[in-house]
């Protein structure tokens, strides 16, 4: 009846994730990306390329920071520009690795911009005008999302960026005002500050990333601090003044903080524009997201909605597996929830921040009877060995049961660290428990020891 079983619109990691389930599963698969290359804002604009860009600026950092360095009296002293070009050679192998998947998994992808007809019709139009339509059993849109534009902000001015166009600055500031400290927010900061800059974070809450243990949001305020960002919480803009030398962010408290530029980086709007979903009765919320159910789905059974375009987490390994569970959920009436349950946080500012599970002050409010084990880095051989002595693992667990409830890391590779305890927090029953760590031997020395350090710790506090 249909040109194809199921039809992803986007190719980000939410639409390559439903697009590999669903040709894994023996459907026929059509994919459409508007723009020339694949990989959506996650390879291009976002995840890759600024991870790309941190490890450059970390590298140099560390370098110049080295004792042996210091012995022979040397530095190495890049700019902005050149750091960025890192991530270039990184993007272009991504693009070539993702073109394969498709390829090799008989999935056709067109290129085009989609939008709906009706419940089982699209129509993609080419950059050069050509359009065609394409009908399939079910959708899944996966289109992402772009950096939040206030009208009253001038974003064509050459010293105002969003986080899509900063990846294009080609000089090196020697000042720069950050408004909006989320997860974007914090790890420019971090960036920045790191290659000399001298930063004002601005915060229109009372602490940064407060959806994070306050013990880990601590942590980063202090860290931040003592590197020299400039913290700034509780504070809303008025208005932004460009200028030739620089830019003027003028703050409802009557502050005005002048710097050599501005990056705007106070939230994200789902792509959900021009996509024709009115004439389906989808109606995105003001920031362009569109609301679905447990299931992913929206309004209709066989049209889902996944990624950034939905919201939080906005997260791209959040992403990748909402669109497997799609995919699995639309060919099979279900799927395994436990695919898209505790899906751990990673924060890349420096150091890393990474967490799953309860927080102190969920379990507070639970009122759930708990313990905390802690392993601070300083104390780790492994991390005296490398120099990355800053950060620390707290483990949360139930007093009786021993059950893991919650897994926080701040530190060097804390992205990496969080995935040996999800492991065991993932196990049903009396398997989740924290003599795991306590009675497994880890190889010495190594980060991983950590885990041990901490379940010891937390179980000494129990009487």
């Amino acid at each position: 009846m249909y040109d194809y079983d199921v039809v992803v619109i986007g190719t980000g990691p939410g639409g390559e994730g439903a697009a590999m389930q669903a040709s894994k599963e023996g459907k026929s698969v059509g994919v459409i990306e508007k723009y020339s290359l694949i990989g959506g804002g996650c390879t291009h604009w976002g995840t890759i390329p600024s991870k790309a860009l941190r490890h450059s600026i970390f590298r140099m950092t560390e370098l110049n920071s080295s004792a042996f360095t210091k012995d022979l009296g040397m530095s190495l002293k890049l700019g902005f520009p050149e750091m960025r070009r890192s991530a270039e050679a990184v993007i272009a192998k991504q693009v070539d690795m993702r073109q394969g998947f498709y390829s090799r998994n008989r999935v056709t992808l067109t290129h085009g911009h989609a939008s709906f007809l009706d419940e089982h019709t699209i129509e993609v139009c080419e950059h050069n005008g050509g359009c065609q339509r394409v009908t399939a059993g079910g959708f899944i849109i996966a289109t992402g999302s772009r950096p939040f534009r206030p009208e009253s902000v001038d974003f064509d001015h050459p010293r105002v960026y969003d986080s899509d166009t900063v990846l294009t600055m080609n000089y090196t500031p020697t000042s720069i005002t950050i408004y909006g400290a989320g997860v974007i927010g914090c790890e420019y900061a971090s960036m920045f500050r790191n290659l000399g800059c001298k930063v004002n974070l601005v915060n229109g809450r009372d602490k940064l990333l407060e959806f994070l243990d306050d013990e880990i949001i601590d942590a980063l305020s202090y860290h931040l601090r003592d590197r020299g960002v400039l913290i700034r919480h509780r504070e809303n803009f008025e208005r932004v003044e460009p200028r030739d030398d620089g830019v003027i962010l003028h703050l409802q408290s009557g502050k005005m903080l002048k710097t050599d530029c501005l990056l705007w980086a106070a939230g994200r709007q789902g792509n959900s524009n021009d996509m024709g979903l009115d004439s389906i009765d989808i109606v995105p919320n003001k920031r362009g997201q569109i609301e679905i159910n447990d299931d992913f789905q929206t309004k209709h059974d066989h049209i889902y909605a996944v990624g950034d375009v939905i919201g939080p987490p906005s997260l791209a390994s959040a992403a990748y597996v909402q669109g497997r569970y799609a995919a699995s959920h639309f060919i099979n009436g279900h799927a395994d929830r436990a695919m898209i349950q505790d899906i751990p946080s990673g924060i890349y500012t420096s150091p890393e921040i990474s967490s799953i599970g309860q927080t102190e002050r969920d379990l507070t409010e639970a009122r759930i009877p708990y313990e905390v084990g802690h392993s601070m880095f300083k104390s780790i051989a492994r991390a005296q060995i490398t120099g990355q002595t800053v950060g620390m693992l707290k483990l949360l667990f139930h007093r009786e049961t021993l059950e893991i409830l919650g897994i926080h890391c701040f530190g060097a590779n804390a992205s990496e660290i969080i995935h040996i305890g999800q492991a065991i927090m993932s196990q049903q029953g009396s398997a989740n428990n924290l003599k795991y760590f306590m009675n497994t031997t880890f190889n010495y020395p190594t980060m991983a020891e950590a885990y041990r350090v901490a379940a010891l710790n937390g179980y000494n506090r129990l009487f």
